[in-house]
């Protein structure tokens, strides 16, 4: 596969998983000439075109480790796109539970606290009701 086509079979599964919106923010962005275009082309033909395309995991899999990945890096920014996301790729919030309390004993409290905390703020926003404090 060449790097066009990586990036067109990235683009694809970027939008299976992220939505049309978001994609198609991102690249306005970049056709505007945004500072990250080559970031944006970057992860669109590595991360969602070489590993999320693979086949040897499905996208709730890939989810649920990207997550837990996130967790442990306290990088709760990108954990609550990610959380946001969960659902569509087949993952129910009982699972994310999960995730966030064996996280918590292999990351530590600090890195737990903060993911809960974001999973409260994502998931009380999908359900109309006021953020947690």
């Amino acid at each position: 596969m060449d790097e066009k086509e990586r990036f067109e079979s990235g683009l694809a599964m970027r939008r299976k998983v992220l939505g049309d919106d978001y994609v198609d923010r991102a690249l306005a962005r970049q056709n505007a000439g945004a500072f990250d275009t080559e970031f944006q082309e970057l992860i669109t033909r590595h991360a969602w075109g070489e590993i999320w395309s693979r086949p040897g995991l499905d996208r709730r899999t890939r989810s649920l480790i990207s997550m837990a990945i996130l967790v442990a890096l306290n990088r709760d920014d990108e954990l609550r796109l990610h959380l946001s996301l969960s659902k569509g790729n087949g993952v129910t919030r009982a699972e994310v539970n999960e995730l966030l309390l064996q996280a918590t004993v292999y990351c530590g409290v600090p890195a737990g606290r903060g993911a809960f905390i974001a999973a409260n703020e994502v998931f009380a926003a999908e359900d109309g009701e006021p953020p947690p404090r």
